[in-house]
This record gives structure tokens, sequence and C-alpha cells, in this order.
């Protein structure tokens, strides 16, 4: 990563978007200090987060990865491990916020589901639908998104993106993501190529000057308009 500089307001939303290879999941692991830049920093609040002690940093975000890692037990307990003292309410907020009570509802056990080992008994977008509970339950200064909604349909993806705007509200959010559907709403995006910035702007900025971005935004919708025609789809 080259030249790389933006920064995330209090309560706002900063979108990353670009071609896998690009950079985009290389901030996350920065951000959570799984590698340490070799030139630069990172600040939150001023503080510059190499001062900051790993526990409290990771405490003060939450992650919601492309792969969710769950646990042989109930899916219930599975959204619980981000922060066992949780009540009954909030987990419940959480799991509403993910659209995973659409998925408990049509499970016989309900939340009570042993969701098998590694999760195997869900689907991929049932398993980001925890992957999001769990980090909404964490209630974190800063939500980071990491391919968080890859492997949703557009329509669960769209209702999940409306209940964050009421659940997430005031919450910092940066949103790494290929499918630009994902974003459209995002206070800022920022397009990185071969770990370089190449544009920056929302998206009605982006579209309009006819650039990257927009040549992605157009890819994408030809491949949605003919995966709907052979009727393609997540879970």
């Amino acid at each position: 990563m080259r030249d790389i500089s933006f920064e995330i307001l209090a309560g706002r939303c900063l979108a990353v978007v670009g071609a896998s290879g690009g950079g985009k999941s290389t901030l996350a692991r920065l951000l959570f200090r799984f590698h340490a830049p070799t030139r630069g920093a990172i600040f939150v609040d001023g503080v510059a987060i190499d001062s900051i002690g790993l526990e409290d940093l990771r405490r003060a975000f939450a992650l919601a990865p492309q792969d969710c890692v769950l646990f042989n037990d109930t899916l219930r307990d599975n959204v619980l491990f981000a922060r066992p003292e949780a009540t009954r309410v909030e987990v419940e907020a959480a799991m509403r916020a993910a659209a995973l009570d659409e998925v408990i509802a049509r499970l016989p056990q309900g939340e009570e589901t042993i969701v098998g080992e590694r999760g195997l008994r869900l689907s991929g977008g049932e398993k980001q639908r925890v992957a999001i509970a769990r980090a909404l339950l964490r209630r974190p200064r800063l939500l980071v998104f990491d391919e968080a909604t890859s492997s949703l349909d557009t329509r669960t993806e769209r209702l999940i993106q409306d209940r964050l705007e009421i659940a997430a509200k005031g919450v910092t959010r940066l949103v790494i993501a290929h499918r630009l559907s994902t974003v459209v709403d995002a206070d800022e995006i920022i397009v990185l190529e071969d770990g370089a910035i190449v544009e920056r702007g929302d998206h009605a900025r982006l579209i309009a000057s006819g650039g990257a971005y927009a040549r992605m935004w157009a890819a994408q919708r030809r491949a949605e308009e003919s995966e709907a025609l052979n009727g393609v789809g997540a879970a």
C-alpha cells in the first residue's frame, strides 16, 4: 500500500472498494494490528494505535468478516459469544438487525438449533448474518464490515442495510466491499487500485465522474441483470 491517507469522522460511514488484491482487507488487518505499517501511522481520536494496549484497542472495534468462525453450539450462543453478559433484549435486537430472525423463524428449533461443526448446517449467507449480529452485539465504537454481505442475495443485503441504519445509528463504520450495492449510502467511498487511492467521493459524484468506480458499477449491474435472468442467487 502506498500514499494512503483518509479520515473517518465519528458517526460516519466510509467505504473502501476495488478489485481483489487492491489492498482493501489489508486496511482492516492494519487497523486491528494483525500487521504493523512499515511507515506512517493509524490514529484513533488522535492517539496512535501502536501506543494503545491491544486488548483495549480490539475491545473498541468489532469486525464482521466474510468468513465467520462458528462453534458446534446453538445459534443463539454463537451470537452471544461476542458479549456473553448481553441481555436477552440486546441479543434479539442484534439478531433482528442482521436479519437472523428470518433464519430462526424457519428453523424447527429456532435459535436453539445446533449449527454443527464450523456451522456446517448453515449456508454461507446465514453464517454472515451471525457475524453481523455478533459485531453489533459488541456495541463497538467502530464497526468494520469486511465483505460481510458477499454471500447474501440482493434483497437480504438491502434489508440488513436498512436495519443497520437504525441499529448502528451514531456508530462509526468502515465498510470494505467488492459488491458496490453495499456502499451506495456511504458518506464517502474510496477506490483502491494496486494499493493506492485512485478516486474518492460519494456514490453520485463518483458515478458522474465516469472513472474507475463508474466502470465497476456498470459492470456489476450488467452481471446482476444476467444473474437475475438465469435465476442465480444466494441465501
